[in-house]
């Protein structure tokens, strides 16, 4: 039994890091945070490497990720050129309450609202926090859920990289 579940386990990885290959930004309808109307497929970083955090206002871990991010993101921006977009998952209702958490805390990052969540389920996403890497030609390269306090320093390796 151990010998199939390490077998399935090496299945799955692989078939994660092909579907991350060739996986693109979709074309679904999000907002930035004046209300515009942008499609997905168009978000790039003219040719440099980005990353997409899903958060929600109410998820805690989500607000430790991107106020640790903060603290590096103009040191990352400087050292590789990235960029962060930050996507809202909260629901209209909600919607609201994103630009005065996102100016209160004066992230520097490209923020986005997602209120139907289109985005995040073309993607895949099942949980928040959910951060996805994207090399400079827009195919996903790195594809995690969940944080705890370091994970960032994973991002900017694998950004590095590219």
């Amino acid at each position: 039994m151990d010998k199939f579940v390490k077998l399935l386990a090496t299945i799955l990885v692989f078939a994660a890091a092909s579907i991350c290959a060739d996986a693109q930004i979709p074309s679904v309808q999000v907002k930035d945070l004046s209300g515009k109307a942008i499609d997905a497929s168009t978000i790039s970083n003219d040719g440099k490497p980005f990353a997409i955090s899903f958060f929600a206002t109410w998820c805690k871990p989500c607000l430790r990720e991107l106020k640790a991010i903060a603290e590096v993101y103009p040191d990352w921006q400087d050292e590789t050129g990235m960029k962060l977009i930050a996507v809202s998952i909260d629901e209209a209702q909600n919607a609201g309450k994103v630009k005065p958490l996102v100016d209160a805390e004066g992230w520097e990052y490209e923020v986005l609202l997602d209120p139907n969540s289109d985005l995040k389920r073309a993607l895949g996403v099942q949980m928040i926090p959910h951060m996805i890497v994207f090399d400079g030609n827009g195919k996903m390269v790195m594809s995690h859920s969940g944080y705890t306090d370091g994970a960032e320093d994973e991002v900017i390796k694998k950004i590095r990289e590219l």
